[in-house]
């Protein structure tokens, strides 16, 4: 049009829009930092949430004060050959030791009471020390009460007690002690002021096991302390350890093959000599049949079968009485008089010690670090389902651009009518010097 003003080739849209600008003014470099910092402030997030996570689990797995106590510590028995030492206080071995797994090799007469209290190796050494000799037997057992029943198998009644180890006792040159699973039996040539001293020593270097295989019979808490003779305890855990140590009953009505265990004890009562013997079973119930066993035995008197044994024989019959508490079954003999018996009897008392076994308990701290693991875990896979979504769209789009013939990306096209306006005004004399349009 004529006087008109003519724009040729001007855009609409602000310069540089469609080279380097976005439609708030924003160069496009500066979206990229912009989304650049975005991504790194969530990877960043990411890598805060995941190190909290696995710290937090990291401290769940340390055990808490309580766990420590109630934890049960494995100790694997050391080699036979570490339970003596090639010298100690000046006593050196005359040959290497020797090491015997075999019960009936190392003790043939007591081989089958070994092998019921658990005998897995023993090693046998012998000192010298100037002129005096030493020789040294230690017996390794299953577990402490094994250890325990073979200690009162071969100590006998009325030795002295010594203060070696967790108990002692000495028949002139000959010394016994036990320790944690093992048990030493030492033989000197002449016994001094130091000899205890000396086996001391070697109970200090014994292993001692933790949990149960370190606890003592438990039917021994069950045995009345009032006038009890020490020294005097014997524990069986079959026939031939209990026929050994000198057992009341033939140990065929004891019935071991039932799970039963026993021990006897003497005790000094005011009208004479007594002996308690506890047998522990599985179940109350055996125990109850087991008492009418017992008592049909004794009522039988010199026609039961098998014959009485001694223990038997030589005590007072009016005496004699069984009861049972609970899983134990109690007979007293002896020459006390039968209300003294009765007494002694009278004084077992069954108590059950319920442990409660403890139940894995959370810690907060765990309970924190499984939160942050579930938080993590869900931004993960929320992330991840918006990357995959996004390059679902977005490389669709792409695809279907391609296919019909246009670039990948929209970014440079020019799908805007538009004006340059960064071009100059054109304008002729005539358009100036001419009249309005309006007039």
């Amino acid at each position: 049009m004529r006087g008109s003003r003519q724009r040729r080739g001007v855009s609409v849209y602000p310069e540089g829009w469609g080279v380097g600008y976005d439609k708030s003014g924003h160069s496009r470099r500066e979206g990229r930092e912009f989304f650049l910092k975005c991504w790194m402030v969530i990877l960043a997030g990411w890598l805060a949430l995941g190190y909290g996570t696995a710290f937090a689990f990291a401290q769940a797995e340390q055990p808490t004060a309580a766990e420590k106590q109630s934890a049960t510590t494995i100790v694997l028995p050391p080699s036979p050959k570490a339970l003596l030492p090639d010298e100690f206080d000046g006593w050196v071995t005359t040959e290497p030791s020797k090491v015997v797994t075999d019960a009936a090799q190392f003790d043939p007469a007591n081989a089958a009471a070994l092998k019921e209290y658990g005998f897995n190796a023993a090693v046998v050494a012998n000192y010298k020390r100037e002129r005096e000799t030493l020789s040294v037997r230690a017996l390794r057992f299953d577990d402490a009460t094994g250890a325990y029943g073979a200690y009162t198998y071969y100590r006998q009644n009325g030795w002295p007690k010594v203060d070696i180890g967790t108990g002692a006792a000495s028949d002139n040159n000959r010394v016994i002690f036990w320790e944690g699973m093992v048990v030493v039996d030492a033989t000197y040539s002449h016994i001094g002021p130091m000899t205890a001293g000396e086996l001391r020593e070697i109970a200090k270097q014994l292993p001692i096991p933790g949990g149960n295989r370190g606890m003592i019979p438990p039917i021994l808490v069950n045995l009345p302390q009032s006038r009890l003779d020490g020294q005097t305890t014997h524990y069986a855990e079959g026939p031939a350890g209990y026929a050994g140590s000198g057992g009341v009953l033939p140990p065929s009505l004891v019935r071991f093959d039932k799970g039963a265990e026993a021990v006897t004890a003497n005790y000094s009562l005011i009208t004479g000599p007594a002996t308690l013997t506890l047998i522990d079973y599985p179940t109350p119930q055996i125990a109850e049949a087991q008492e009418a066993a017992i008592r049909a035995y004794l009522k039988a008197g010199s026609k039961a079968q098998p014959p009485w044994p001694k223990p038997l024989t030589d005590s007072d019959q009016a005496s004699l009485e069984v009861r049972h508490s609970g899983p134990l079954v109690a007979l007293v003999s002896g020459d006390a008089v039968p209300d003294d018996s009765h007494r002694l009897l009278e004084s077992v008392h069954y108590e059950a010690n319920l442990t409660a076994i403890p139940q894995p308990v959370e810690s907060e701290v765990e309970k924190t670090g499984r939160l942050l693991l579930g938080i993590t875990v869900l931004t993960v896979v929320g992330a991840s389902a918006a990357i995959l979504l996004g390059g679902f769209l977005g490389g669709g789009r792409a695809l279907y651009r391609l296919a019909r013939g246009k670039p990948i990306s929209s970014v440079f096209d020019e799908e805007f009518i538009h004006l340059d306006l960064r071009e100059k005004w054109n304008e002729n004399a005539e358009a100036i010097q001419g009249p309005h349009p309006k007039g």
